[in-house]
């Protein structure tokens, strides 16, 4: 057993920070757990001269990866720099060196998890991930170890803090972008909010627990994805009206009983019923719902973003990778993606939906738009009509299950009624009550 393990730190960003004050705070925990000490002995920048708001001594800092991917001292590698193009070559060769590599990097999981995770096992080295999805939150290990006597039935969360704490906002009454313009002064959003928006980072994130989940490689790219721009205030006010809460969701199931199995996997504004406990996370929270058949249905909370959580979940990582390496047991849990469900279209897939129709306010409107409903096989479950200042109405329709396909073909042909002047949205709706 080694008195120290040496670490090599890729990044020194928001989460490398973090990472670096964690490891290098007093901790006879981790000390007496694992019979040895940790330490950075190299950290990968662009700039060594940067300021940093953290005292890191100037000898550690180097700006070549080589430094650190060629040192036989160094065991564990710690990946945080983010994005996939160096990220990718630096994990591959770190595996390829027999290191361990910890990372917190969402897009490379999402998009070439089964190609690193194939390379570690190749050469019996560890890769652990636990922040690439829900930072503090712990879901990789229980999907991966914990939870393997389930069969899990469906994964569904709120994965994105930006997009939550904007809808939480707006369901208070303010708008889209006065909540936008709050979530970047308090750090919940980038200046270029598009990856959070448009739903791409849940997508990566949902993408990673339907792989583990379902044991079958799902990519970033092959997630239907919807982002929240469209959600308005009417929406949230109707949604409540009816007893819903407005949230971006992403959702995997497995369905291995019908004509058509295989993943269904997707990021898309949702109603949830207000009386399930996701309809209660708001803010810049995050909380991912699992339900398996032997433990039934699970709730992990908590923090999915910021420096000392996701530091947190990399730390955890860190340390189960030394104390294997301590046992000399590294390599055990490698990659469990041995399925190959196919990924279900979207038009194949069964919701029930909320739609905000704008049509003309007089008889025989409501007939011939259900009429036409009717034709496609969508069921209606409700109707709220209001009438509006121009003459119009507001027609809510909210449907039973009815498959995806059969209610775009019917929308279609809706809007182009002469009765009607917009489909102003729709929204898939979640049941899943508790």
């Amino acid at each position: 057993m080694s008195d120290v393990i040496n670490i090599g730190l890729l990044g020194l960003g928001t989460v490398g920070r973090g990472v670096w004050q964690l490891l290098e705070r007093p901790n006879d925990v981790i000390t007496n757990r694992l019979g040895c000490r940790l330490k950075i002995k190299k950290i990968l920048v662009r700039d060594p001269a940067k300021e940093r708001g953290v005292d890191i001594p100037a000898s550690l800092f180097i700006t070549d990866a080589r430094e650190i991917l060629d040192d036989d001292d160094i065991q564990i590698v710690v990946e945080v720099i983010g994005g996939t193009l160096l990220a990718r070559q630096a994990v591959n060769q770190a595996l390829a060196a027999g290191k361990s590599v910890v990372t917190a990097n969402k897009e490379l999981m999402a998009n070439f998890g089964q190609e690193v995770m194939e390379e570690a096992e190749r050469r019996g080295a560890d890769l652990f991930f636990e922040a690439s999805v829900g930072a503090g939150i712990p879901i990789i290990q229980p999907l991966k170890v914990s939870l393997v006597g389930n069969r899990i039935q469906r994964v569904m969360g709120i994965i994105n803090g930006t997009t939550n704490f904007i809808l939480s906002k707006m369901d208070d009454g303010q708008g889209y972008e006065a909540a936008l313009a709050e979530a970047q002064a308090l750090g919940y959003a980038e200046r270029d909010p598009a990856d959070d928006i448009e739903g791409k980072d849940a997508a990566a994130k949902i993408a990673i627990l339907a792989s583990i989940a379902f044991n079958s490689r799902v990519t970033a790219g092959q997630v239907h994805t919807e982002g929240i721009s469209a959600v308005s205030a009417k929406d949230i006010m109707y949604a409540r009206e009816l007893g819903y809460a407005v949230k971006l969701l992403a959702v995997a199931k497995l369905d291995d009983g019908s004509k058509s199995s295989g993943i269904d996997v997707r990021v898309h504004p949702a109603m949830i019923p207000l009386d399930h406990p996701l309809a209660a996370v708001t803010e810049a929270y995050n909380a991912i719902f699992v339900e398996g058949d032997a433990a039934g249905e699970l709730m992990f909370f908590g923090q999915g973003a910021g420096s000392l959580p996701t530091a947190g979940a990399v730390v955890a990582d860190v340390v189960l990778a030394a104390d294997n390496i301590q046992r000399s047991t590294a390599g055990r849990l490698g990659c469990t993606c041995f399925n190959s469900w196919p990924i279900r279209p979207i038009d194949e897939v069964e919701s029930s939906f909320y739609i905000l129709i704008e049509a003309m306010d007089r008889p025989g409107v409501l007939a011939q738009i259900a009429k036409v409903f009717g034709d496609h096989q969508v069921s209606i479950g409700n109707v709220i009509q209001k009438q509006t200042e121009q003459g119009l109405a507001e027609v809510v329709f909210m449907t039973h299950r009815v498959v995806e396909g059969n209610l775009r073909s019917a929308l279609d042909q809706i809007a182009a009624l002469d009765v009607v002047d917009k489909v102003r949205n729709v929204i898939r709706v979640e049941v899943g009550q508790t």
